[in-house]
């Protein structure tokens, strides 16, 4: 509720559910570890479709051949970015740019979770409401 509408009287009608105030005091590390992995491997399968689609979508554009036609109007040479950008290679720098992502968020989230709990020895932890409506 805020501030207003305890000013005004108004407010959300309580259901008559019961409210509980829980402390959150202690973060499982495997648990956290594991949620975290989970968290990784979608977020590189993620990375890996948007890097397709956008390729994909950038080359039937034609934005390749026009990259090309410019740095051959600017260079004289015979460059082409597609030596550079094909789709094996983007695909394997995305697979090896979610292989490291996947690390990453794994070891934060347990670094985190070791993190919270041993902050809450000093700050008692996080209170967390919970209602049953």
């Amino acid at each position: 509720m805020s501030i207003a509408e305890r000013l005004q009287g108004k407010g959300p009608r309580r259901s008559g559910g019961k409210q509980v105030r829980l402390r959150l005091v202690w973060i499982d590390f495997w648990s956290a570890l594991k949620l975290s992995a989970i968290v990784g491997v979608i977020a590189g399968i993620v990375l890996i479709v948007v890097s397709f689609v956008l390729w994909t979508l950038l080359n039937l554009l034609g934005l390749f051949g026009r990259i090309d036609d410019t740095l051959s109007d600017i260079l004289g040479d015979s460059f082409t970015v597609m030596s550079f950008l094909s789709l094996p290679q983007v695909l394997l720098f995305s697979v090896i740019v979610a292989l490291l992502n996947f690390v990453v968020i794994t070891v934060l989230g347990a670094v985190f979770a070791t993190l919270y709990n041993l902050s809450v020895r000093f700050t008692g932890g996080l209170l967390v409401g919970f209602s049953n409506q």
